[in-house]
């Protein structure tokens, strides 16, 4: 990795040389140094490269539904994984706007983020379950075109 990275090798060297500088009294906090320069670098590798991934599959997945093409063997719409990440990701968001509501509306503020909270839940399940004619199309309850 130091070959490819020149910033990283003029570090190591600058390191090095402010050993000889100062002694070994001083070597145990020059590693600790260079390593987190090692470790932030590493993360700012792995988080681009991780992003590229992440706006490659989303990219695909679009060009998939614009084409009208699921994955073979993918999850379809409602399943057991988006469902459950849905649910994570409310109860997640639920702390922070918890505490918006609480310490601007006290109580009140309170049952009115978690109303909300459940509500999105339950419509979630109940569409993924089948019980609401969203995304079923302009059809009515019988199965008839309006």
């Amino acid at each position: 990795m130091m070959a490819r990275d020149p910033d990283l090798k003029k570090d190591l060297d600058a390191t090095l040389q402010t050993r000889k500088e100062l002694g070994a009294e001083y070597e145990s906090e020059l590693i600790d140094s260079f390593l987190e320069k090692v470790e932030h670098r590493m993360e700012q590798t792995l988080g681009a490269t991780a992003d590229r991934q992440v706006r490659r599959h989303l990219a695909e997945r679009q060009m998939n539904a614009a084409r009208g093409v699921r994955p073979p063997g993918g999850p379809g719409p409602g399943s057991f994984g988006e469902r459950f990440g849905f649910a994570a990701v409310s109860l997640v968001l639920a702390v922070p706007l918890s505490a918006i509501g609480a310490v601007n509306a006290q109580l009140p503020g309170l049952l009115v983020t978690w109303a909300g909270i459940v509500a999105v839940n339950v419509v979630n399940a109940a569409h993924a379950a089948g019980g609401l004619p969203w995304g079923q199309g302009a059809r009515g309850r019988d199965g008839d075109r309006d």
